[in-house]
């Protein structure tokens, strides 16, 4: 088959980390696969070395005028996309976004998560990219069953794969480095932004300075289409009135995050809305302990090998007692679980079900 898997950006979000691996092995199967996405502000390559069996179509995306709101913004990167897309050359046309999927209009759609936007530009892309599709794959069953009961649509199932190896097996020398540098601290990976649920974890951060004045907190990520300066700004006005200075990475070069993770006391998930949560998945891999809100979708995916909290305060006991347990049976759980979670099954199954299209 001749797959086209598109994306938005070539930067670090785990809409784009799937991408590329779902790719990498899919070509790795036979199958003849390109991905295309937008090359946002002069980019013309991935945040990562792609295997070069995979063919790269990089459409130039420029930076738009300082007056360009977020979504006049979103309507030019589709009309781009869209335009440069050949649809004619691939026998599958797989979106992985809304953003890729308004472009191409009739495709496979992977519905990661459902967003609720309230800017009428983007709640019309939104729509669109769930309605105009011919087919959905969903990471999880709780998001399938979001699709099925707002939309009547129903959704194949297809669980995020993870680079299990690439995590679980980091040398000392290079945790150590991160270890020299930010002593011991938590860690969580996606910047600052709402759905990230970044406020609540800077009021857990207090509580958890206030039982532990040496455990840091770090944050690693943050690249974003998205325009959070408000939200940006109400995060660090409560920074400054708790008196809190967390550790800002920003995007972490993508052969130095496996240590990062692993040399964390552990990992702190406080999204309020994910579809499956494949980087607390690789903090499993890593063998880090794992504290996530108590959302159902994190239920079905973690079961007994994360913690579960729903409030900053709880937050900040989980991450505690998940630091002082550092139980080897919880470690070897969730490393069990990662590892059962591979891109081979994800493209077998992706490959069977884009057999049942054509």
């Amino acid at each position: 088959m001749k797959i086209a898997l598109l994306s938005y950006s070539t930067k670090p979000r785990g809409g784009v980390v799937h991408t590329l691996a779902l790719a990498e092995t899919l070509a790795g199967a036979g199958e003849d696969v390109t991905v295309w996405s937008l090359g946002r502000g002069g980019d013309t390559e991935f945040f990562r070395a792609v295997d070069p069996a995979v063919r790269l179509r990089i459409v130039p995306f420029p930076n738009g005028p300082a007056t360009e709101t977020v979504g006049e913004r979103v309507l030019r990167s589709i009309d781009v996309l869209g335009a440069a897309f050949t649809p004619d050359d691939y026998d599958v046309v797989h979106a992985q976004d809304c953003i890729s999927a308004n472009a191409v209009g009739n495709c496979v759609r992977t519905v990661h998560h459902i967003d609720h936007f309230t800017t009428p530009e983007l709640a019309a892309c939104h729509e669109r990219a769930i309605t105009t599709p011919h087919a959905h794959i969903c990471v999880s069953h709780a998001v399938a069953d979001e699709l099925a009961q707002g939309w009547g649509i129903k959704a194949e199932v297809i669980p995020n794969g993870v680079a299990y190896a690439r995590f679980a097996t980091t040398p000392e020398t290079q945790r150590r480095r991160w270890k020299d540098q930010l002593g011991r601290y938590v860690l969580t990976v996606g910047g600052i932004e709402p759905r990230k649920g970044s406020l609540d974890l800077l009021e857990a951060h207090a509580h958890l300075r206030a039982q532990d004045p040496d455990l840091s907190l770090v944050i690693a990520g943050g690249e974003t289409l998205f325009d959070y300066r408000d939200y940006r700004q109400r995060w660090e006005a409560r920074a400054q009135e708790l008196d809190l200075e967390p550790v800002m990475l920003g995007p972490v070069e993508d052969d130095e995050l496996p240590a990062l993770v692993a040399s964390a006391d552990a990992f702190a998930f406080p999204s309020t809305k994910e579809g499956f949560g494949l980087a607390a998945m690789e903090a499993l891999a890593a063998g880090t302990p794992l504290v996530v809100r108590d959302l159902p979708v994190l239920r079905e995916i973690f079961g007994k090998t994360a913690r579960f909290a729903d409030n900053p305060r709880t937050f900040a006991t989980e991450l505690v007692q998940a630091i002082n347990e550092n139980s080897p049976q919880r470690k070897q759980a969730g490393r069990a679980l990662a590892a059962a979670h591979t891109w081979q099954a994800a493209a077998e199954q992706h490959i069977a079900f884009y057999r049942t299209l054509m």
